[in-house]
Formats: structure tokens, C-alpha cells, sequence
């Protein structure tokens, strides 16, 4: 199953680049196996500065025909490290072929596209800055696919 993380925003050269280059890479080699990944960030901008709708429509052009859209957002479900990997393997098992994981810009992600959305999924009832949430993403995919593993990366 493909992995797409169609994001707003450039990530640019830092320790959060590090940080998600470095758990996204971890997350291929490990979700290979496993038939999860490769994973694949797509980044839009809205140069025009049309605002959360304007956001949505260049999101929705970057995900992939077909794909199980998973929102990233504060009114998503919270759950534990083995229930979000399960529910990889789940929709893994269902045959889906492409996973895409959308994550607005700073004011969230248009009520619309929310709405079109399989799943959305939340990081606790603390918003976090769009740049970190595209970091604890990728750690969180790298950790699933160790738990699928059986690795020992996750201990609980």
C-alpha cells in the first residue's frame, strides 16, 4: 500500500526536515516487508493566498484517484500507537492501494475535504504546528510498521 502525505507548505532544510527524512526513511525500509510504502510527500502551495478553500483544491488535485483519504486534525479520532497500526494493516489487508494522509496549513483543513474524508485521525486535543505534525506522522509510521514487525523500537 502507497503512502502520500499531500501536505500545505514547503518543509524546508532544518531539524524538522531531519527529523521526517530520517523517520520516513526508517518507515520504508521497515514497511517494505510488510507491504507498506513507499511513502511519498507531495507539498502544495497557495501562492495566491485564496485561504483554507483554495488549500482544499490544490489538496484534493494532489491526492491520488482511488486513495483512502486520512485527515490529520484536531476534531480526528486520538488513538494509541497499536491501534493506528492496525488500522494500517487493516486497510492494508482491505486491498487498499494507495494511503493518502492530508494535512492543511495553519488554519486547518476546509470543512469540505473534511468531510470527504475515510478517516481523520488527531494528535491529542493540543493543536500542533503543521511542520511538527508531518514529523510525529512519519515517526508514527515508522512505529506502526515496527509494531507490525514485531520490532523493538515500540516498547508499551
Amino acid at each position: 500500500m502507497r503512502v502520500q502525505i499531500c501536505a500545505v507548505g514547503r518543509l524546508r532544510k532544518g531539524p524538522e526536515r531531519e527529523l521526517y527524512d530520517d523517520y520516513l526513511n526508517r518507515f520504508d525500509r521497515t514497511g517494505r516487508a510488510l507491504a507498506l510504502g513507499p511513502a511519498q510527500l507531495i507539498e502544495v502551495e497557495d501562492k495566491k493566498g485564496g485561504g483554507m478553500s483554495a488549500e482544499a483544491d490544490l489538496l484534493s488535485r494532489a491526492v491520488p484517484d482511488g486513495a483512502l483519504i486520512c485527515t490529520l486534525d484536531e476534531r480526528g479520532k486520538v488513538m494509541s500507537s497499536p491501534d493506528f497500526a492496525a488500522l494500517l494493516a487493516k486497510w492494508r489487508d482491505q486491498g487498499r492501494q494507495d494511503l493518502c494522509f492530508v494535512i492543511g496549513g495553519a488554519d486547518g483543513i476546509d470543512p469540505g475535504l473534511r468531510a470527504r474524508a475515510d478517516a481523520s485521525l488527531s494528535f491529542g486535543k493540543m493543536v500542533w504546528p503543521h511542520m511538527l505534525v508531518r514529523v510525529m506522522l512519519a515517526e508514527q509510521l515508522y512505529r506502526a510498521a515496527s509494531i507490525l514487525a514485531g520490532g523493538p523500537y515500540h516498547r508499551a
